[in-house]
């Protein structure tokens, strides 16, 4: 991410998409930059969703419908331009259990169930929350991916066909060795010069194109025995069809459906705002989450019923997008039309495409997609960060991105409350306008990782018969703070003597009287005008 960055690739685009950020409108050479570019990311299309078909034990056709739908829908109506949806590996893997276990049918309507979900999901404005996710899981979510990737190419340095279906999709097959080896990876790196080369010299054509263009130019004319994109499978098809789901429809097939419709759902949202993310920090535009959501969904809930395996943004294919010049809309419609023209008229063609060639373009994406500064800053940054880095990476390689977002977040919001609850501290002195009390100073939020602490702060029996708390410096965040307040101001009442609240805000002041606390103001409390004396008088806090 940081090469395409600094490469001065990404420009900042407004919204609407046909514009960039500094109102320069559509004109041809923009046009053409972009569907290059679309052409570009269809291309690199092909063998992953074939192989995503292949994950979940479908036709590859499933897999090739969806990443057309699912990437016309959400181009047209997503949240971001420059991103690129399609079939994913991170639902095929969650697919391959249901299609082993009900057959492909339940599929289609799962992902019927799925897309609802996400539109509710973007109805209610869920996509906002995405937010709450830290940097540090940012950074692992972006090196795990590209590791996963990394990883998912290695398949293709196997023998065509020497794969087997199991439960948990493809497994096995017999590494390519000899000259076949040597050649692939002569080819690949072929690919990665130019890939690599070509933008130095000239911009006219999309780097990753050329690789693709030059290397199967070279294979075909020399007749290089190299596996090659119509080895996995015959892409040739016809227009996806309207198709509903042949299910029953009754109560147990809804049991059947929900929990892998969430799951999916879930996964689906979570890549996508993820992606989106890093699409807005390199274009410079920020918004479009819940958007997104209701794309994401519509392309789900229209896939399911056009016999596609739905999917979700796709990072590596964004990046292809983006590196290759992509910046409106245009790149999106034009890589899901291109796709099409494939499948009905291109086949053979692109079915004598080598995979390495694409190997090569997508071992790029791994490049300029892991954050290669991540390593450096895991020694500056807290040990904590730097755990949660590491964790989210290992986690999104060894499961899956959602399993990985969710934990890198616990811990992060479990090392913030930590962190919060031993900043509670006191300060204690004598009051200045009342003789003989004594005023504990709180230092630190006060909240139910910190409530205990805020307790053994006080000298109940050792302290005088006036006791001011003054929380000036100190926040009141949840009940379980309103409750240790309770707590303490009992144990003073319980020894006959006074306490009294002071500089309690008036967010407090609201959640004290929300939750039925009785109030009293005073002309002691300046500052915000409410002071509470906790004393005999009902037995209940005084007031915040």
């Amino acid at each position: 991410m940081k090469n395409l960055l600094s490469s001065g690739v990404v420009a900042r685009m407004d919204p609407l998409s046909l514009k960039s950020a500094d109102g320069g409108g559509l004109n041809a050479t923009r046009l053409r930059i972009e569907l290059l570019s679309g052409l570009t990311v269809a291309l690199a299309l092909v063998p992953e969703a074939v192989a995503f078909a292949f994950v979940a034990g479908v036709h590859p056709l499933v897999g090739l419908y969806a990443a057309f739908l699912v990437g016309l829908i959400t181009a047209l109506i997503g949240g971001r331009p420059g991103m690129i949806s399609g079939a994913t590996g991170a639902l095929a893997v969650v697919m391959v259990a249901l299609v082993a276990q009900h057959g492909v049918e339940y599929l289609f309507a799962t992902v019927v169930l799925m897309g609802l979900i996400q539109i509710t999901a973007g109805a209610l404005k869920w996509g906002k929350f995405i937010r709450l996710v830290p940097h540090p899981v940012m950074l692992g979510f972006v090196n795990g991916l590209a590791i996963v990737i990394f990883l998912a190419q290695l398949g293709q340095f196997k023998v065509p066909g020497s794969a087997v279906q199991s439960d948990h999709g493809m497994t096995g097959g017999e590494w390519l060795a000899g000259p076949e080896l040597l050649t692939m990876l002569g080819l690949v790196a072929l690919t990665m010069a130019i890939v690599w080369g070509l933008p130095r010299v000239t911009r006219v054509i999309p780097a990753p194109l050329a690789g693709i263009a030059v290397v199967a130019a070279l294979v075909i004319g020399l007749g290089l025995e190299v596996p090659r994109v119509g080895d996995l499978a015959s892409i040739q098809g016809g227009l996806p069809a309207f198709h509903i789901p042949t299910v029953p429809l009754s109560f147990e097939t809804f049991q059947i459906i929900l929990p892998y419709a969430i799951i999916l759902a879930a996964i689906g949202l979570i890549e996508s705002l993820l992606t989106l993310n890093l699409v807005a920090e390199m274009t410079g535009r920020r918004g479009g989450a819940s958007q997104e959501c209701i794309a994401q969904g519509i392309a789900n809930t229209v896939t399911g019923f056009f016999g596609g395996m739905g999917g979700c943004a796709m990072i590596g294919q964004s990046m292809i997008n983006v590196k290759s010049g992509g910046r409106t809309r245009i790149a999106g419609v034009a890589a899901a039309v291109f796709l099409l023209i494939f499948i009905l008229f291109a086949a053979p063609l692109i079915e004598q495409i080598p995979l390495a060639a694409l190997v090569g373009v997508m071992f790029m994406v791994v490049i300029g997609t892991f954050a290669w500064n991540s390593l450096t800053i895991l020694r500056k940054v807290p040990l904590s960060d730097a755990l949660v880095i590491v964790l989210v990476t290992v986690v999104t390689v060894k499961y899956d991105l959602a399993i990985a977002v969710v934990v890198g977040v616990i811990v992060s919001a479990l090392v913030y409350s930590w962190n919060n609850a031993t900043r509670i501290h006191a300060i204690t002195r004598d009051s200045v306008t009342e003789t003989g009390a004594k005023v504990y100073e709180i230092q630190g939020p006060l909240f139910f990782g910190s409530a205990e602490g805020f307790s053994e702060l006080f000298d109940v029996a050792g302290d005088p018969e006036n006791v001011i708390v003054d929380f000036a410096e100190s926040r009141v965040v949840d009940q379980s703070a309103l409750q240790a307040i309770e707590a303490v101001a009992g144990k003073y009442e319980a020894a006959g003597k006074q306490i009294k609240l002071r500089h309690l805000s008036r967010d407090c002041h609201k959640l004290l009287t929300k939750a039925g606390h009785l109030l009293v103001d005073s002309d002691d409390d300046p500052d915000y005008e409410i002071a509470v004396d906790y004393g005999v008088r009902t037995g209940i806090l005084g007031g915040h």
